[in-house]
């Protein structure tokens, strides 16, 4: 899983192995290991959830999404899911979670054997 975030946005993009792992056991987990901590981040599912939230506790931002959407995404085409919601002072987060598509402009410099095809590629 990967994260994204500038300013008040929260972007996390999943691999196919772990949209599977959400649908089945409930939850996918990263930690950044840093000079004074561990940054964690956390994708669970949720039955008592209504549309993606976020929170941060024990430096970790933990994300959630209905249970629903968590257990049908391996099944279906779509792409992710987003929200925005108020968290005070009229501040917003805008949230979005995504599979993560092979690249098809530039050679990677990971492994993406385990990513979803990207939809843009045609084939003749």
């Amino acid at each position: 899983m990967k994260i994204r975030i500038k300013g008040d946005s929260i972007r996390l993009r999943l691999t196919k192995s772990e949209v599977d792992a959400l649908a089945s056991v409930g939850n996918v987990e990263e930690h950044t290991h840093l000079p004074g901590g561990t940054l964690s981040y956390v994708l669970r599912s949720d039955d008592g959830a209504q549309d993606l939230n976020a929170f941060f506790q024990d430096s970790s931002i933990i994300v959630s999404m209905p249970a629903k959407l968590a257990t049908a995404w391996p099944g279906n085409d779509i792409v992710g899911y987003r929200n925005t919601t108020s968290i005070g002072d009229g501040v917003a987060l805008s949230l979005l979670i995504e599979k993560d598509f092979k690249c098809i402009d530039a050679p990677a410099e990971e492994d993406q054997s385990d990513n979803y095809e990207h939809p843009n590629i045609t084939c003749s």
